[in-house]
């Protein structure tokens, strides 16, 4: 495997640090005290390519890999992990699960103005009863002719308070069970669709997450995306790429809470001398970098091995586990190095400290995601 960023990966990551820098540092403190969503920040993401990296270019992308998709998130991260949760969302759950299973008639349609940022994308799978056991979903899409009219309800779907463009999941034959899912493009124009509720986050904040209802929504049948009662295998194709992209932000919060400790260690006089010099802050620093680089190395495993076959669940499974304990670990050894400076709200580690928890939760929380590890090891048979 080929760790070297290929030149238009390292242009990316170029562009992407100096916007970082530029538009997003100096708002990443507001976007979490006031829970402040910065749309026209994420509509120039938009405007400088970043929101549709892996879509084809004839639908407003720039046709790149998983791998270009990641670094970027990453450089975001390091400065916003809730807005690189705002574009993961909407560029790879929404925007490239639709550029991959969707008819042209609707990438046509949707695509482009979710490209350029012009519209805001979220994928609409969870529920207040279903969570970790996400095919146990409720929500029902009847068939009416040529229409399907949902009803239910979503619960913490993030960007779902403004969201334009939403990818939903819903039973077209319950009686199937995971079997009769199916999933439709809803815009937010839909009679019937509402945001029952904002909510509000102990992390993550300024990236909208919301509880959405749906009451006699209907859909014309060229939204749906793929076959009918096909849904669970978009589903799953989908949060395998999704786990391995969203591992740049666990990724991006351990590269920003090491180089703050690493400044600190460097400055900080105790006793005399730089805390940097004492072992017990050598020790802690030293593991911070390897769960970093361990880490980032995971994640380009599961990146190569998404882009081979979507199907398999292990690598990303894997990456986004180890790295998302890691990075709650490593924010608040970062917060320990730094002491009371640490745990106040002037410096950026107590907030990257609480966006970190969420990625143990999110896309599958780290005990389901162990167990889609362990069976595909053990192989067939090993089901509950």
């Amino acid at each position: 495997m080929d760790l070297t960023l290929q030149d238009v990966e390292r242009e990316l990551q170029e562009g992407a640090r100096k916007f970082v820098a530029r538009e997003i540092a100096p708002i990443a403190t507001r976007m979490d005290r006031e829970d402040y969503f910065p749309r026209d920040v994420f509509r120039r993401l938009g405007e400088h390519g970043f929101l549709g990296l892996t879509l084809h270019e004839s639908h407003g992308g720039l046709g790149q890999s998983y791998l270009a998709q990641a670094v970027v998130l990453e450089e975001i991260a390091r400065s916003s992990p809730a807005l690189a949760l705002s574009v993961g969302a909407h560029s790879n759950l929404c925007a490239d699960n639709l550029s991959r299973n969707g008819s042209e008639a609707l990438r046509e349609r949707f695509l482009p103005a979710l490209a350029s940022g012009e519209a805001i994308g979220a994928l609409a799978l969870t529920e207040p009863s279903a969570g970790s056991d996400a095919v146990s979903l409720r929500t029902r899409a009847e068939r009416r002719g040529e229409i399907y009219v949902l009803n239910g309800s979503k619960q913490f779907i993030t960007n779902g308070p403004v969201a334009d463009t939403l990818l939903v999941y819903a039973k077209t034959a319950p009686e199937r069970g995971s079997r009769g899912i199916s999933a439709f493009i809803v815009p937010k124009t839909a009679a019937g669709f509402t945001v029952a509720k904002s909510l509000d986050k102990m992390g993550m904040r300024g990236s909208p997450t919301g509880e959405l209802g749906f009451h006699d929504v209907e859909v014309p049948r060229e939204n749906l995306v793929g076959a009918e009662n096909s849904g669970v295998e978009v589903m799953m194709s989908g949060l395998n790429v999704e786990r391995a992209v969203l591992t740049a932000i666990p990724v991006g919060i351990m590269a920003e809470c090491l180089d703050v400790a690493l400044a600190y260690a460097r400055e900080r006089e105790q006793f005399g001398k730089k805390i940097g010099q004492f072992e017990l802050i050598q020790e802690k620093l030293a593991n911070m970098y390897a769960s970093l680089e361990a880490s980032r190395l995971l994640m380009y495993r599961s990146l190569a091995a998404v882009g081979r076959d979507k199907r398999s669940a292990r690598d990303s499974a894997t990456s986004l586990t180890f790295a998302s304990e890691a990075s709650t670990k490593v924010a608040l050894d970062a917060i320990q190095i730094m002491g009371g400076y640490g745990y106040m709200r002037d410096y950026p580690l107590e907030r990257l400290a609480r966006d970190a928890k969420l990625l143990e939760i999110g896309a599958g929380t780290s005990e389901i995601r162990r167990l889609l590890v362990a069976r595909e090891l053990l192989g067939p048979g090993f089901d509950a």
